[in-house]
């Protein structure tokens, strides 16, 4: 898992990934909001949270146990109906969703559902929170993207060392090497005795 984190709005917002997907850190997200944590459990209470949450499943989760998300769509937004994110991916196999427990845990949400979550909490802070990960994806890919260039260069200096050399031998000269470090190689390759 590589972690790394952005700043919303003067909150730091920790990043995770899983299975190639970035998953943000609910539970940062909330810090500097009134009810804290509490929030990310009231917004899964919400009727049009578990079916945000179950359509997202559906179509990106194979393994999704849609038997058990109808009982739990049909008992939301009942006064007495309690989702956590632990009960969430334990009784529907959800992978959208990540509870962490722990000094560094946590709720993590796959980057589509914490947006639909910062847009819960604050249209102005899904706004940062999109600007300020965009900025993080477009940083990374230039990092990428140098990275890539420089193994382009180093190849390309390489190949121009490599042949720059074999230029300067003769042809009778290179293929007697090539035939003397095929024989030094061949007990190696065949055993310490030719057969």
């Amino acid at each position: 898992m590589k972690n790394r984190s952005i700043t919303v709005q003067g909150t730091a917002v920790g990043i995770t990934s899983r299975n190639e997907q970035d998953y943000i850190s609910l539970t940062d997200m909330v810090k500097h909001f009134e009810g804290g944590s509490a929030l990310i459990e009231q917004w899964l209470k919400n009727k049009d949270t578990v079916l945000f949450l179950g359509v997202w499943e559906q179509l990106n989760n194979p393994c999704f146990n849609s038997p058990e998300f109808e009982g739990i769509r049909n008992e939301a937004g009942r006064n007495s109906f309690y989702l956590s994110a632990k009960k969430w991916i334990d009784v529907t196999g959800a992978i959208g969703l990540h509870a962490k427990a722990g000094r560094y845990g946590g709720t993590y949400a796959h980057r589509d559902i914490a947006f639909e979550f910062g847009s819960w909490l604050s249209p102005e802070f899904k706004l940062y929170l999109i600007k300020e990960f965009q900025r993080l994806k477009d940083e990374e890919a230039r990092a990428t993207s140098l990275e890539w260039s420089f193994q382009r260069t180093l190849a390309k200096v390489n190949y121009r060392i490599h042949t720059d050399a074999i230029k300067g031998v003769e042809p009778q000269t290179l293929e007697n090497s090539v035939t003397s470090g095929a024989i030094r190689l061949e007990p190696l390759v065949l055993g310490s005795h030719r057969r």
